[in-house]
């Protein structure tokens, strides 16, 4: 298991490279500013997969980030 600094650095880098420094920042100031319920928002966005869908992408999502070394 991974530190919470770990996970908090491992996050911002990922929003980082794939919505660079500004849009992270608007992306953190919404998280904050809004009452947000990620487990809601991660349903409601995956809604129509079922959990088999839901891992092979998680799987291949983990294992693009491990060759990229994050």
């Amino acid at each position: 298991m991974i530190t919470d600094t770990e996970i908090k650095t491992k996050g911002l880098q990922v929003l980082t490279q794939h919505l660079g420094n500004i849009e992270t920042e608007r992306f953190i100031a919404l998280i904050q500013r809004e009452p947000f319920d990620y487990t809601r928002w991660r349903q409601d966005m995956d809604e129509e997969l079922n959990i088999e869908e839901i891992s092979r992408r998680a799987m291949a999502l983990r294992s693009k980030d491990t060759e990229q070394g994050i």
